[in-house]
């Protein structure tokens, strides 16, 4: 997704996933990316509401789903909350409240003239959540999205119940060499395209690739000493073929911080949520039923 065949299915088959969807088949696979060159992803069902968080000078845009304990996914660098289309549904399904964000400089979203940073993308999440009323979270991230996560919950716990880290990594260290791939020309394409049609910014696409790659590069540069200071439950979670990450990095991370866990998912790379959905989705419902508390899940308290 940044850091530098699909079977053929029945136009039936097809119309069904095109629209919010709880009964995914498991059988779906799109491990070459083949049918989102196709056919992107489908669509977010209908919100409960939208808009604009302002923060930091930038329109910070979002989407909720769902009615039920708050969950915010948040994705990696050059994509938008559109990224979520298998996810999403899934989770209103559960009984959870879904809120996608697209990160600034991307989807909808607008930035200033600074650099890039985490730490200011976990703000501009902070800001949405307090527009929704949103005390306490778990958060799903992906990449740059599992970063911003991880700072949030590093900075302010009590806002998190827990981060879901899907393919990032936390120093330099962890990322493989760059191996050019069928499967990263076509969701570049397919990032290019997302963004000539929902950005503000026109023509920024490349200047916002740029700009990322720099804060990818060196942030957020924890160290051990940081990671133990993380007081929330962390999945450091993994595709078995991921491009960009080092296994043993992602071990490293769950080892670090205090109660870690690691999950490797097999067969599927960097973009497992769009590959396998049903089974991406099936680890991520069981991380959010071990550390969203009882007691949100009956009374939505965090609201």
């Amino acid at each position: 997704m940044e850091r530098h065949g699909a079977p053929a299915r029945s136009s039936g088959y097809h119309r069904r996933m095109t629209h919010a969807f709880t009964d995914l088949d498991p059988r779906f696979r799109d491990d070459d990316l083949a049918h989102l060159a196709a056919h992107g992803v489908p669509p977010l069902p209908t919100a409960v509401t939208n808009g604009y968080a302002s923060n930091e000078n930038a329109r910070i845009w979002y989407a909720s789903f769902g009615a039920g304990p708050p969950v915010v996914l948040l994705h990696g660098g050059l994509g938008n909350s559109g990224n979520w289309g298998y996810q999403v549904p899934v989770l209103i399904e559960a009984g959870y409240t879904a809120i996608v964000i697209d990160s600034r400089g991307q989807g909808r979203s607008t930035r200033d003239e600074r650099p890039y940073s985490y730490e200011l993308m976990a703000s501009d999440t902070r800001a949405v959540m307090d527009a929704l009323g949103v005390a306490r979270a778990a958060f799903i991230g992906w990449s740059d999205g599992a970063d911003t996560a991880l700072v949030l919950s590093r900075q302010t716990p009590d806002r998190s119940f827990g981060v879901f880290f899907f393919g990032c990594n936390v120093d330099s260290a962890g990322t493989k060499p760059f191996q050019p791939s069928t499967v990263i020309d076509r969701i570049y394409s397919h990032h290019v395209k997302e963004y000539a049609a929902l950005s503000p910014i026109a023509g920024g696409f490349e200047a916002m690739r740029d700009d990322l790659g720099v804060m990818q590069g060196g942030q957020p540069n924890y160290g051990p000493d940081q990671l133990r200071e993380i007081a929330v439950p962390v999945w450091s979670v993994l595709g078995e073929l991921d491009e960009f990450i080092e296994r043993e990095h992602a071990e490293y991370i769950a080892r670090s911080i205090p109660g870690g866990r690691f999950e490797l998912l097999p067969d599927v790379s960097h973009f497992a949520p769009l590959q396998r959905p049903a089974s991406f989705n099936r680890v991520m419902l069981e991380f959010l039923s071990e550390v969203v508390p009882a007691r949100e899940n009956q009374d939505h308290a965090a609201f």
